[in-house]
C-alpha cells in the first residue's frame, strides 16, 4: 500500500498498482465487488490472448484502480452513489435531472483517474 496523500479521509491507502494488491484492498473495503473484479479480469486476459496485444490487461487494472480509489475514498463514494441514484430516478435523456447527474459522475471518475495517476 502507497502513502501517498489522500484528498479526504480515505478508509484504507491507496494500493500499489498491481493486480494482487488492487483485489486485497477490494477485498478488505467492497469484498461484494471481488467477483466482479475476477471476472472482468477472466474477460481481459482472454481478449489480451485473443488480439496478442496487453491493452486489454492494462485497461482492466487502469478501472480497477479507479474503482478502488472510489469505493476507498467516501467522498467519492457517496458522490457517485447520489448521482447514480439521480439518474435513476430520471425518465430519461430528457429529463433537467439527467445531465447534472450524468456530469458528476463523469466527475468523480475523473478525480478518481487522476488520483491514481499522481
Amino acid at each position: 500500500m502507497s502513502t501517498q496523500p489522500d484528498h479526504g479521509a480515505a478508509l484504507i491507502p491507496r494500493p500499489e498498482r498491481t493486480p494482487d494488491a488492487v483485489r486485497v484492498a477490494l477485498a478488505r473495503i467492497a469484498p461484494h465487488r471481488v467477483a466482479e473484479l475476477e471476472q472482468h479480469k477472466e474477460n481481459a486476459l482472454a481478449a489480451a490472448i485473443r488480439s496478442g496485444k496487453v491493452g486489454h490487461l492494462t485497461h482492466w487494472l487502469d478501472w480497477w484502480m479507479r474503482e478502488v480509489e472510489i469505493e476507498r475514498r467516501p467522498d467519492l463514494f457517496n458522490r457517485r452513489n447520489d448521482a447514480l441514484a439521480t439518474i435513476h430516478r430520471t425518465t430519461g435523456k430528457d429529463d433537467p435531472g439527467f445531465r447534472p447527474a450524468m456530469d458528476e459522475l463523469t466527475a468523480v471518475e475523473a478525480e478518481a483517474a487522476r488520483a491514481v495517476n499522481e
